[in-house]
């Protein structure tokens, strides 16, 4: 018996014991490790700047299990108008092409017109308005029409398609589905995929996750320096570079990829203000994608179909968890105003569908915002004074099944029974762990059918730690059990 509770563990420090020669342990875990109750600077240090996985010792050590801060809330709803005064330069029509063997289908989303001159955006609300010149920008208009079929090597058109064959973020369904009525997979820590490093969170590149189907990516942030990295709990844990470099990757799908529409949720480790980010933001691209919402906060009905982002092209959503201001910078959306979180890091195997983040949210509320339910189960470790969360692969392939205790399936199915409705956002570790099971539950959720291919190739993370903690394992037991009965 007491073998049998120990050997989780003992897999745990295997995978540890891989990834660092020496005798400290590379800390694991969770998304962050601010504390503060305000939306002070957390007390944790960025480190020095690497490329590379670092490792600390974890004498001493503590990940606090629920960061938290400062929490917006709105008396009234603040509306935010586009107005412009310029005539139509020109329109074209927005075209999907999709190849398959000999035949190729063009469907006709719509037109893009485009405006030039100023355009003004007026905020306003019940005690004060503000109105703020903004750069010309590009509006479209229009709606699906009919798809034309053509056979390859042939001179001559077939008859036209009743129904558009686009599929906008893998489903011609979510094409006219609003945005906050889509269940959809996110990978927890998105670039957290250090080899041979514990506090990594996943197996794959982000291109190769976004091409498996994941469309929220979520990440913490701590200023290395003056810098923005990529940085878990704090970047001598794991440091996975400047957000430039990620998110330039995430740029260039984007940009090949006109028919998806992606999140980003970042993660402000340091409660640093949004501004701050802009600049790194603008580097990478990504801000000409960017969506502004036309109100201060969205409710769970407001948010436009996947075609109207598409047709738009502002497909990239931004949100931050503490720290976002959208007076200032209204493409970067404070994501608890508009959308809710269950218990963060949980290691409770029955994943309660409770609202932690923003605390004190009512029911009512509640049920009128999306949610993300964080389904990365974790193990909460104390060893010599030493607090170790780190994700719990022995039973990763049944945290992300469909079925069973603890599955992401069942977990789903009772947020569904509990609020009405199932969440947005499906935040799992390894997301390839289970084959593309986690892609089939948010498809049971959505009604549709996965028929896709899942995976990528692991670079890091599960596989290989999975592999040096089966040949570890009884080793490490026996120290473990030495260690017990000292």
């Amino acid at each position: 018996m007491l073998y049998t509770r120990l050997l989780p563990y003992a897999s745990l420090f295997a995978v540890a014991a891989n990834a660092q020669a020496t005798s400290d342990l590379i800390l694991g875990g969770g998304s962050t490790s601010t504390t503060s109750s305000s939306a002070s600077t957390s007390g944790s240090s960025s480190g020095s700047s690497s490329g590379s996985s670092s490792t600390v010792p974890t004498s001493g050590l503590s990940e606090p299990a629920t960061p938290t801060g400062s929490y917006i809330s709105y008396s009234s709803t603040i509306t935010i108008e586009f107005t412009t005064s310029s005539s139509a330069i020109t329109t074209s029509a927005i075209l999907s092409t999709i190849t398959s063997g000999s035949t190729t289908e063009t469907t006709t989303l719509g037109s893009t017109t485009i405006f030039g001159y100023s355009t003004e955006e007026t905020t306003s609300n019940v005690t004060s308005s503000t109105t703020a010149p903004t750069t010309s920008q590009l509006l479209l208009s229009g709606s699906f029409s009919a798809t034309s079929t053509v056979t390859l090597n042939s001179t001559s058109s077939t008859s036209t398609q009743p129904a558009p064959s686009a599929t906008c973020n893998n489903y011609p369904q979510f094409c006219t589905r609003k945005y906050g009525n889509i269940t959809e997979v996110s990978a927890h820590n998105s670039p957290f995929i250090k080899s041979g490093n514990a506090a990594a969170n996943q197996d794959l590149s982000v291109t190769a996750q976004l091409n498996d189907g994941i469309r929220l990516l979520q990440g913490q942030v701590h200023f290395n320096g003056s810098v923005p990295h990529f940085c878990h709990t704090s970047c001598d844990v794991l440091d996975a570079g400047p957000i430039t470099e990620y998110l330039g990757l995430v740029y260039n799908w984007v940009s090949s990829h006109p028919f998806d529409v992606v999140t980003i949720l970042i993660g402000n480790g340091d409660y640093k203000p949004v501004e701050q980010f802009v600049p790194f933001l603008q580097q990478t691209g990504l801000v000409k994608f960017a969506y502004t919402p036309p109100k201060i906060p969205m409710g769970i009905d407001d948010w436009p179909t996947l075609s109207q982002f598409i047709l738009t092209g502002k497909r990239v959503l931004f949100f931050m968890d503490y720290q976002a201001n959208q007076t200032s910078v209204p493409w970067i959306m404070d994501e608890f105003s508009q959308m809710w979180e269950t218990p963060f890091d949980p290691t409770d195997r029955s994943f309660p569908c409770t609202v932690q983040r923003p605390p004190n949210l009512s029911p009512q509320d509640a049920k009128n915002r999306m949610y993300l339910m964080n389904h990365n189960l974790n193990y909460d470790i104390n060893i010599l004074g030493n607090s170790l969360l780190v994700p719990n692969f022995p039973l990763l392939n049944i945290t992300n099944n469909i079925t069973g205790y603890g599955s992401l399936g069942s977990s789903t199915q009772n947020c569904e029974n509990m609020w009405g409705f199932p969440p947005k956002f499906l935040n799992v570790d390894y997301y390839n762990v289970g084959n593309g099971s986690v892609f089939e539950v948010a498809a049971m959720y959505n009604n549709v059918t996965y028929n896709r291919t899942c995976c990528g190739l692991p670079t890091s993370g599960s596989m290989k730690l999975e592999t040096a903690g089966r040949s570890a394992t009884f080793g490490l037991v026996l120290v473990v059990l030495s260690w017990m009965f000292l």
